[in-house]
């Protein structure tokens, strides 16, 4: 299962998001569930980083199943405000799959 975690903070600004595990809806290679949800939160990191000035901290793991995006305290208030409609926007796509497909992605909010 993809266990999707979004980290936010008392004004539900998102501050990271962490995605870990894999799908197993399918064999690799064609498992529709892990390629939609990593389109949806690769898409909106590139859109981070293509749209605004700002950079987030990226980890994740050389064979897939883990990704994590810390974004930096300081940000212009203009990109914040951009950052937050690109990751709430991946947040909407990912909770689509999760009503379609609970079974093998969980959004938890924290």
């Amino acid at each position: 299962m993809i266990h999707v975690i979004i980290e936010q903070d008392a004004d539900e600004r998102i501050k990271a998001f962490q995605m870990d595990g894999h799908a197993d809806y399918d064999e690799a290679g064609k498992d529709l569930v892990c390629a939609g949800a990593s389109a949806v939160s690769f898409g909106a990191v590139n859109a981070v980083f293509a749209l605004t000035a700002v950079e987030p901290l990226i980890d994740q793991s050389s064979n897939g199943g883990f990704l994590r995006v810390d974004l930096p305290r300081d940000i212009d208030p203009a990109d914040d405000q951009r950052v937050q409609l690109l990751l709430q926007g991946m947040i909407v796509s990912l909770q689509t799959i999760e009503q379609e497909y609970g079974q093998y992605i969980k959004i938890t909010f924290k």
